[in-house]
């Protein structure tokens, strides 16, 4: 191809607008509306016609049109299905259904018999073995099993011979067939009974059914020992465990053989259950009954009370009681309580309406107290050495739970009644302590003066009154008390808490009183209480203890206090938070005061106070930034600073504003995300000072901007992200060009020119390896559009900027197999064509641009049309050398771009200009790898352009355009 000389077009910016704005139409909107409902006329016949009927035609609106999501249903709605069964309907359930999913039903439905209100047993699991631990040595008595246990063979039919067989079994292990592990840590010890949980369950499953309640029976006689008194609540969870999964097993056993073939409805009764079941059922029960000690026995059959719905309407009713009078054969109190919590247990699963048992539990257990003053029980506790409120403090998880289970949904004259009998037994605190656990809150909270008096009168000796006020504050906590009675009630409370001399005892209960104080007093009373925490917490560094109790003092603060001038105007808070001396603790408590600030602190602010402690706060989570800290939590951390850097305001004193940056700066200089924006905000900075301004700088704030501009410049070089890095040079260029500071323009876009050859071939996105090309174009076509409005530096010479980015380009070691360079000439093509025009498609005002400086100078267009020839003359060397390469794609469509640009921004008229556009096109549709619809439709725009009196030469260029298709 020749040389060609570069002529760009003349442009008319305005008429061009005005030409591609659309035509308005008309609407008469008494016809049209874009909301009125569109009108559908269904065709189709319908589903299910008559063999031989004609198609029917009905016209709806949209409204009624079908839901797509319905029809899939074909009429059912699983929600609907939900709804029904929970009303006590039962939907039909498919043939296909197995055991398993019936089980998992039948047991969810039951779970809401009692109510979400409820606190299931397994909320409470995890605490009781967490509170109740020991560090003594532990023994246990493991099974050990023997082919006897396994289920006889087929050719043993009759079944007498099976009885005498599986009673001979039982026998067996009553004569020892165990061995007794001792010297056993409290883990091994909850990992032995996890094994039989398992051998429990892999017995089952192998039809070894007798092994599977020997494992049970064994486990059930640990609940007699409390050699290890300590931890006998943590045993008690544990053993309970493989009660309950025996429980589930035999009932799911005989609930499968009553689903064959049809599965057996919910509410049933016993006459809908078959014989085979029945008698499964009875042989379960004699073989529990054949149990010579009294506590597995009874344990055993409390698993599986359920199972009596099978046999009789009245089973369970008339069961109850029995195992209620059984447990006052259990002569230590200890064991009789837990024994009376578990069975309240199981009753409240199967039958909550029965309460009159779980009242006589109740009542069994209060006449068990005088046995605690006994010698038997006094005598071990001496062997132990346990003291008399330790030893009472393990009654609470079964003196809560039986107190829960009656105090469901019961009506408020039965807490007066509980408090009557707390009097009569000499306000006995153990006693009082679980009634304000099982109660609402609501009830106790209105009463809540009186239980103060209770506590008042009970003995100190026997359970510490700290305790007590310790579970008046969870009522509180939950609900409020009459507020004439609030400031006694707290001055009572803290009489007794602060004269609590165990740090562990005196946090503990602060805690839970810190929110009593939050939700009804102001920061006075607040401030009062942690001075008082500080003053204990400090001795002996005893808050290095109290750690996730004096993070819950901070959370319940920071939920009632989110005015940050109230919460740091206490005098106590900052030496409060000192007390978190451990590094990791310390920045959690600090994340936790920022997400919070950051969701309440809608408004920015420029409070000393707010503003000094946060930026202390921020700096002690910066200051844990090490080597060793992972990108995602320095992510985190550097989100939360800038939240607060973003909610710093110091209205119209721009230069306190800049004075806070620069403080950040160096405060913060370790997290990059941070830097990025402070950054930003110095320039939100000078562009704000510029709208104040009008536009119009005084020499105070041209100094302040100039002022703005050298903190970005100083501050960009420390980033480690090249991107970043140009992104923030050219960003800041263009601010300072907005705000007339050239020298400071020039600068940014200089460095961001020189940092160009620096650009890695490929960055790190999101943990993997990209090239980089793509981001650099994208920059690079930023930067062109940019350097529009930028005028020449008079000591450069002309086009300085653009010939500089341009031998960047040129030096910059691009993909072999790319044509990245040559993309970034043609885009400098269109740059060079607007820097041509009379007047310019943008400015910025007050900055005379090019187009002023030069005035259409005939030098001036000339350097710009040899700069553009220099350019398209690389681009044809290089498509000639893809010709060679058979690099045929890549040449089309490189082609196809540089026909674009000289299309949209060369003149055509010139005859060389317009045989190397026909050319192109040739070449791009040469192997017929263009893009047909797009060449269809530069055609079609060519024939509309041509209509315009100023371009009609191009009727002709079309004329000589063809499209050629793939061969």
């Amino acid at each position: 191809m020749a040389a060609v000389q570069w002529h760009s077009r003349g442009r008319r910016y305005e008429a061009e607008l005005q030409r591609c704005r659309l035509e308005a139409t008309p609407v008469d909107f008494g016809d049209y509306h874009p909301l009125k409902p569109i009108t559908v006329t269904d065709t189709k016949s319908r589903r299910g016609a008559r063999k031989g009927s004609t198609s029917s035609s009905s016209s709806s609106s949209s409204s009624a049109a079908p839901d797509p999501l319905s029809s899939m249903l074909d009429g059912t709605d699983p929600l609907s299905m939900f709804a029904a069964a929970s009303a006590g309907e039962t939907p039909g359930l498919p043939h296909s259904a197995s055991a398993g999913d019936l089980g998992r039903k039948r047991r969810e439905r039951e779970e809401e018999a009692v109510g979400s209100d409820f606190e299931p047993w397994s909320a409470k699991r995890g605490e009781i073995l967490a509170r109740f631990t020991t560090t003594e040595k532990l023994s246990i008595n493991l099974f050990m099993g023997s082919d006897k246990g396994k289920a006889p063979s087929p050719g043993s039919s009759a079944v007498s011979e099976k009885v005498r067989t599986r009673l001979e079994e039982l026998d067996d292990l009553e004569e020892g067939s165990q061995r007794e592990l001792l010297n056993l840590s409290q883990q091994d010890y909850a990992n032995r009974i996890e094994e039989l949980n398992q051998s429990l369950k892999e017995a089952w499953a192998s039809d070894q059914k007798v092994k599977a309640l020997k494992i049970v029976i064994q486990c059930s006689k640990l609940l007699s020992d409390t050699s290890v008194i300590q931890f006998y609540p943590s045993k008690f969870v544990l053993i309970t465990d493989i009660l309950d999964t025996f429980g589930r097993l035999v009932y799911e056993r005989i609930w499968t053989m009553c689903s064959d073939p049809r599965p057996l409805p919910e509410s049933f009764s016993a006459d809908d259950v078959n014989d085979t079941a029945k008698e499964t059922c009875l042989n379960w029960f004699f073989k529990i009954a054949s149990i010579r000690e009294l506590i597995p026995r009874l344990y055993v059959e409390a698993a599986i009370l359920k199972c009596n719905r099978f046999l009789n309407k009245s089973g369970i009713q008339e069961t109850l009681p029995r195992l209620t009078a059984m447990i006052r054969g259990i002569g230590d109190p200890l064991v009789a309580a837990y024994a009376r919590a578990y069975l309240c247990r199981v009753g409240m699963e199967v039958a909550p309406h029965l309460k009159d048992s779980l009242n006589r539990n109740f009542f069994d257990l209060l006449g068990t107290f005088r046995q605690i003053q006994g010698d038997s029980v006094q005598n071990q506790l001496v062997l132990q050495r346990v003291e008399i409120p330790e030893y009472l403090t393990l009654y609470s998880p079964a003196i809560n739970w039986i107190l829960q289970c009656i105090a469901y949904r019961a009506p408020e004259p039965l807490l007066t009644e509980m408090m009557e009998r707390c009097k009569k037994l000499g306000n006995n605190a153990l006693l009082l302590n679980s009634v304000m656990w099982a109660f609402r809150a609501e009830f106790v909270a209105a009463r809540a003066t009186d239980f103060i008096t209770m506590i008042k009168d009970c003995d100190e000796a026997g359970f510490p009154k700290h305790l007590l006020f310790g579970s008046l504050g969870r009522s509180l906590a939950c609900a409020d008390p009459p507020e004439a009675e609030r400031l006694p009630i707290l001055n009572e409370a803290w009489k007794v808490i602060t004269k609590v001399r165990s740090p562990q005892d005196y946090i503990n209960c602060a805690e839970i009183w810190v929110e009593f104080t939050c939700r009804h007093f102001t920061k006075r009373e607040v401030n009062t209480v942690l001075a008082d925490i500080i003053k204990h917490m400090t001795p002996d560094r005893a808050f290095e203890d109290a750690y996730p109790q004096l993070q819950s003092v901070i959370r319940k603060i920071l939920t009632y206090f989110h005015d940050f001038s109230v919460l740091f105007s206490m005098e106590r808070f900052l030496p409060f938070l000192d007390m978190f001396q451990k590094d990791s603790v310390r920045v959690e408590v600090c994340r936790s005061i920022m997400e919070v600030f950051i969701k309440h602190q809608l408004e920015p602010t420029r409070d000393p106070v707010i503003l000094n402690a946060m930026l202390h706060i921020c700096k002690t989570m910066h200051d844990s930034v090490n080597a060793l800290t992972l990108e995602d939590e320095k992510r985190s951390l550097a989100l939360l600073i800038n939240g607060f850097i973003r909610m710093v305001s110091f209205g119209r004193d721009f230069e306190q504003q800049l004075s806070f940056c620069v403080e950040a700066r160096a405060t913060f200089c370790n997290l990059e995300p941070v830097l990025v924006q402070l950054i930003h905000t110095v320039n939100q900075l000078a562009m704000e000072t510029r709208r104040v301004m009008r536009g119009s700088h005084s020499r105070k704030t041209a100094a302040f901007v100039r002022a703005c501009a050298a903190y970005s410049f100083i501050t960009i070089p420390s980033l480690s992200s090249i991107f970043c890095r140009l992104s923030l040079y050219l960003l800041s260029g263009q601010v300072a060009l907005a705000n007339q500071c050239l020298s400071q323009a020039d600068a940014f876009l200089k460095a961001a020119v020189s940092l160009l050859p620096e650009v890695p071939r490929s960055i790190s996105v999101e943990g993997k390896l990209r090239p980089s090309e793509g981001f650099l174009l994208d920059f690079i076509s930023n930067f062109l559009s940019t350097l529009l409005v930028v005028p020449d530096h008079p000591e450069h010479g002309v086009l300085y900027l653009v010939r500089g980015l341009l031998n960047m380009v040129q030096d910059y070691t691009w993909e072999d197999n790319g044509d990245a360079k040559l993309r970034v000439y043609i885009n400098a093509l269109p740059l060079l064509a607007a820097m041509s025009q009379e007047a310019y498609l943008y400015c910025i005002p007050r900055v005379d641009s090019n187009e002023t400086l030069y005035g259409g100078d005939p030098k001036f267009l000339s350097e710009i049309n040899k700069l553009c020839e220099t350019l398209i003359g690389q681009v044809l060397d290089h498509l000639k050398a893809l010709g060679r390469d058979e690099s045929v794609r890549r040449q089309a469509a490189l082609a196809f771009s540089l026909f674009g640009c000289l299309l949209a921004h060369g003149d055509l008229r010139n005859n060389k200009l317009n045989q190397l556009a026909v050319n192109l096109w040739n070449l791009s549709h040469k192997h017929g790898h263009c893009d047909t619809r797009a060449s269809v439709r530069t055609l079609e725009f060519m024939k509309h352009q041509a209509q315009q009196p100023d371009m009609a030469h191009l009727s002709d260029t079309v004329q000589r355009l063809a499209l050629q298709s793939r061969t």
